[in-house]
């Protein structure tokens, strides 16, 4: 569905709309000839359609940008939004928070009081950017960002993540060089792109090394600690249902969910990394300081959010943006709380 505005459009949005990337568009606008006739014409229509002229020099109205996260009282949050307002402050411009507190089936306040202050675009780190939500994104002429998606973005939206799939698959080799064969994982939520992607990387390394996982032994949860010490609590009480040995290690798809690991361990009178080695996803700044330090696998949080920043202030300059998805690079970060099985 095309969307007529009266409001200036940018690049990225008559590329979602075409269905190609930013640099396809651009390519068209600067008269290159490595564009398919078909193609071409696509998105000359939806130029001729907006009305659409390249600007000249800055686009910003008031200095404005949104930052709008499913909820701000988590660790992980914080990260975020040091990462993003540390890369607005240094180009001179004003960050205004929003949660939608999983408030996804409608368009939210944030959008209403986005278009009052004229916001000059949005930096989004939701789980799910609803058709709707996109919708009056694009009917404001408002250029976003998107951080961590729920799933693969339109073509043409920018987004930012890290490399899900090879963290987890570091974080279960580690696990298997030191000697552990009996792994579980603790999933984050099964609708989140990296959530799967962390569970993937799980399985694969764990076939790479001919290592079975035994039926419940990848349990999808959420990314808080709750859900990590109520799913140990039940991969324990199954493993002993079962009368199998219980795992030796296990790899939890966020901090948080290794903390509740931690709580629950505990609470069976087992040690870490004694009698079961954790790891964890995120390298949160707790993670160093948590009885015993947290072995983890760093995601760059702080440098997603201010390439989100940075990126979205391109846009609303008018500039190209070629990759309209970018991953970040996670690295395995050993401290205390893994060993060699006993």
């Amino acid at each position: 569905m095309t969307v007529r505005t009266g409001n200036r459009v940018t690049i990225s949005v008559i590329a979602a709309e075409a269905g190609v990337s930013v640099s396809t568009v651009s390519k068209v606008l600067n008269g290159r000839s490595d564009v398919s006739a078909e193609t071409r014409d696509r998105i000359q229509r939806l130029v001729d359609l907006h009305r659409y002229r390249r600007r000249q020099g800055r686009r910003r109205r008031g200095g404005i940008v949104d930052l709008v996260l499913n909820e701000l009282d988590s660790l992980w949050s914080v990260e975020i939004i040091r990462g993003a307002e540390q890369a607005l402050h240094a180009a001179g411009v004003s960050m205004v928070l929003s949660a939608v507190h999983g408030r996804s089936a409608d368009t939210g306040e944030w959008l209403e009081q986005m278009a009052a202050r004229r916001s000059d675009g949005a930096v989004l780190v939701v789980s799910d950017l609803t058709p709707r939500q996109r919708l009056k994104l694009v009917s404001l002429g408002v250029p976003f960002v998107l951080v961590d998606p729920v799933g693969t973005a339109d073509a043409g939206v920018p987004t930012i993540g890290a490399t899900n799939w090879a963290g987890a698959t570091a974080a279960t080799e580690h696990l298997i060089r030191l000697g552990h064969r009996r792994i579980a994982h603790l999933a984050g939520p099964r609708n989140l792109l990296c959530s799967r992607a962390r569970a993937d990387g799980f399985r694969a390394a764990m076939e790479e090394a001919d290592i079975p996982v035994p039926d419940g032994w990848l349990r999808f949860g959420e990314f808080n600690d709750v859900s990590g010490r109520a799913e140990t609590h039940a991969l324990l009480d199954a493993a002993a249902k079962a009368h199998v040995p219980p795992p030796t290690a296990l790899f939890a798809a966020s901090d948080l969910q290794a903390f509740g690991a931690y709580a629950a361990l505990r609470e069976r009178g087992l040690g870490v990394p004694r009698d079961v080695s954790v790891v964890g996803f995120d390298d949160l700044s707790v993670t160093r300081w948590s009885g015993p330090p947290l072995t983890t696998v760093r995601q760059p949080l702080h440098e997603m959010a201010a390439m989100a920043a940075r990126t979205l202030l391109r846009l609303v300059d008018g500039e190209e943006v070629d990759l309209p998805r970018v991953e970040l690079s996670t690295q395995l970060v050993e401290r205390a709380s893994t060993a060699r099985p006993a």
